[in-house]
């Protein structure tokens, strides 16, 4: 009998050791570098599985995405965010290999068979190192169909969750799916289910009344464009031509300033040519005006040289700016 048990004690390790390198050929490494391939990148194992969104739009222009992936992900991202960039990445992989959920659709299964757009609205989760921490939903810039998750978002959560926050990076719906004002809809949703599993999340509750939802501590905007007027009957007619409304990219966020609007931090650099292009007067001189009015604290910072879509801003006269925004939002929340 004693043998008996030996022998089958000796199989099951014998199993388990033969078991050993397929289980961890399920998990990818942590070792993405600014040099790393976007290739790379996206077969990375723990990347796979916790589905996280690595394209920009490339994926929608037939014979780019070889080349893409091809690209170092300081090319793809540039070397602005490029190594923050790669260490969010990093702790994602980190985290999901720990066994952490990393992507939330934030839909049914029911609501997206109704509308299969609807899909593509989720968010990647970044736990705070202890509980009850404030949270932060960080969502990028679009040029249409093209966001810039990795860009943007997953450089810039990182840093936040290195200063003890929890992060939730937003994928919301950009063209062709943006009609009937999706993308707010994502956005209202993401705030609803981050609330409704607080204590899942580990996170305070801060963020909108229209949507039946508490007030957020601050508001913190990176180049953000006030209006663009210019190019609203363009998209107009390309994503709401026969539907009767007013749309969320027809407002000028300006007009939208009341006196229980939430505290603002934001920043540009006068040398943007995004917004150079547009009518500068009603981009962030509009802003700080409708803030001051109604009275609303607020810190605009305007740099001499700082491009639109640098994230971060690493090396530019930007670099620095999260620290100061973090600042503002804690003062504000006391």
């Amino acid at each position: 009998m004693k043998h008996r048990i030996c022998t089958a004690a000796a199989c099951i390790c014998l199993l388990l050791m033969m078991a050993l390198p397929a289980f961890a050929a399920e998990y990818g490494e942590p070792d993405i570098t600014p040099q790393t391939t976007m290739g790379e990148i996206r077969s990375n194992p723990s990347i796979l599985g916790a589905g996280v969104w690595t394209y920009s739009k490339e994926q929608n222009l037939p014979g780019t995405e070889d080349w893409c992936n091809d690209q170092t992900l300081e090319k793809y991202v540039s070397s602005h965010v490029a190594q923050d960039c790669a260490d969010g990445l990093n702790l994602l992989i980190r985290n999901y290999n720990a066994g952490v959920q990393i992507t939330y659709k934030l839909y049914s299964e029911q609501e997206i068979a109704e509308d299969s757009s609807r899909n593509n609205a989720e968010f990647y989760y970044y736990p705070a190192s202890t509980p009850d921490a404030k949270y932060a939903l960080v969502l990028s810039g679009n040029i249409l169909n093209r966001t810039a998750e990795l860009k943007e978002c997953i450089s810039t959560a990182y840093q936040l969750h290195q200063k003890g926050y929890a992060v939730f990076v937003m994928r919301y719906r950009a063209y062709p799916d943006n009609d009937n004002n999706g993308p707010i809809e994502d956005i209202a949703r993401a705030v609803k289910y981050i609330i409704g599993h607080a204590q899942q999340f580990g996170v305070q509750t801060e963020s909108y009344k229209h949507y039946g939802l508490p007030k957020p501590g601050a508001v913190i905007l990176a180049y953000p464009i006030v209006q663009f007027s210019e190019i609203t009957p363009i998209y107009r007619v390309g994503i709401d031509p026969f539907v009767c409304g007013r749309f969320y990219y027809e407002y000028s966020l300006a007009d939208l300033i009341t006196e229980d609007y939430p505290p603002v931090y934001f920043w540009y650099g006068r040398d943007d040519l995004t917004l150079n292009l547009l009518c500068w007067p009603l981009q962030g001189p509009a802003l700080s005006k409708a803030l001051a009015a109604h009275g609303v604290p607020y810190k605009e910072v305007v740099y001499d040289h700082a491009a639109h879509g640098i994230g971060l801003g690493r090396g530019t006269a930007a670099d620095g700016w999260l620290d100061e925004a973090a600042a503002f939002w804690e003062e504000q929340t006391k």
